[in-house]
């Protein structure tokens, strides 16, 4: 057992009818969490029966990529067809589950659907997320290997080559996510970035409409952007950058008049809520009822901008989730995108719901 697991099995082992808020406070940590934890004791058999599984409360549904993510920076200038002496660093990444994370993380009970190899891999990204979200769902296949992303940089961390095995993904199928269909129909919201093909992101489209059930859309790289459903009628959030649009509007967003634009555009494909980020230049969101408009980016100096996008979607989902106005969701997002930017993690460590709502204090 971990630290906590052990902490949470002696609170138990006292008293077998503390309630699961009663082990959260004890622990410092967010009740989900605490399910999630609970839920690992039970498969581990340290806890019989079913008291402490999550109940069938409505939860957020994240769908798509888990990857290792590798950084190797060369000591010296980078010599082909020899070896190089590195620098290497290995962290867990993938939108849905950075995503997953953050929403863990801000108190939000989360599953996350995704594919992976039966393999060390994916042992450490199952250590490192199983906190913060339930990961009976991810599909583990024997034969394949987990997502991942490797960069190779040159001495100023300046890449050299980067290289992505994302293959794993291609099995999240329209076919494995009918074996979810009791999940996807109770979840308070459908989260899907576009490493899943676009088969399953038509079927999500199709089954968010016909269970009425929020679904989210979360690009991943302009080339992916033909991944979108051909139907975005009913889709409630599309989260997207500037390149990414261009891409798919075939484009170019070269000043503020074009950037709304290009919000009018896709709302006009019958999305219900857009945001475009367009990096310092802040966010532009919008829907049909309260109109458009522009969050400014904050100033801050960068230390590593792993994850920022994915910070900025998670908290726009969550805040929208908080009954919150699109001004409020769009400052949630970009502040806690800042903060991800000063962080060295991917996910930033000190991300809560009441240290959110502080940060927006702050800044605000």
């Amino acid at each position: 057992m971990t630290e906590k697991e052990q902490l949470i099995y002696d609170l138990i082992r006292k008293n077998p009818y503390i309630s699961q808020q009663e082990l959260a406070e004890a622990v410092g940590l967010s009740r989900p969490s605490v399910a999630n934890l609970i839920s690992g004791l039970t498969k581990k058999g340290h806890i019989l029966g079913r008291a402490y599984i999550l109940n069938e409360s409505q939860q957020i549904v994240c769908i798509g990529g888990a990857n290792l993510d590798r950084k190797f920076q060369v000591k010296n200038k980078a010599k082909l067809g020899t070896s190089n002496p590195i620098r290497s660093v290995k962290s867990v990444g993938g939108v849905a589950r950075n995503i997953a994370e953050n929403l863990g993380r801000l108190g939000q009970e989360v599953s996350l659907i995704t594919a992976c190899g039966a393999d060390s891999d994916w042992f450490f990204i199952e250590e490192s997320s199983k906190l913060y979200m339930n990961l009976d769902q991810v599909a583990k296949l024997p034969g394949m290997a987990t997502g991942s992303y490797t960069a190779v940089l040159d001495t100023d961390g300046e890449m050299i080559i980067a290289l992505a095995d994302m293959e794993v993904y291609e099995s999240l199928t329209p076919e494995l996510l009918l074996k979810q269909v009791a999940l996807l129909d109770r979840a308070k919201c459908i989260v899907a970035d576009l490493n899943c093909p676009k088969e399953t992101l038509q079927f999500l489209s199709y089954f968010a409409k016909k269970h009425e059930r929020p679904l989210v859309l979360i690009p991943v790289s302009s080339p992916k952007m033909e991944r979108l459903p051909d139907d975005l009628n009913g889709v409630t959030w599309l989260i997207t950058n500037r390149d990414e649009s261009e891409t798919y509007f075939n484009r170019t967003i070269s000043n503020q008049a074009e950037w709304q634009q290009a919000v009018e555009k896709w709302l006009s494909q019958g999305i219900d809520n857009v945001v475009i980020t367009n990096g310092k230049n802040g966010a532009m969101i919008g829907n049909i009822k309260e109109g458009i408009f522009h969050v400014p980016a904050i100033q801050t100096e960068v230390v590593d901008v792993t994850g920022a996008g994915d910070a900025f979607s998670a908290a726009v989902i969550f805040s929208w989730l908080e009954g919150k106005n699109l001004i409020e969701i769009a400052k949630a997002g970009t502040i806690n995108a800042t903060k991800t930017l000063e962080s060295t993690f991917t996910v930033r460590q000190d991300l809560s719901a009441a240290q959110l709502q502080l940060d927006m204090e702050e800044l605000s």
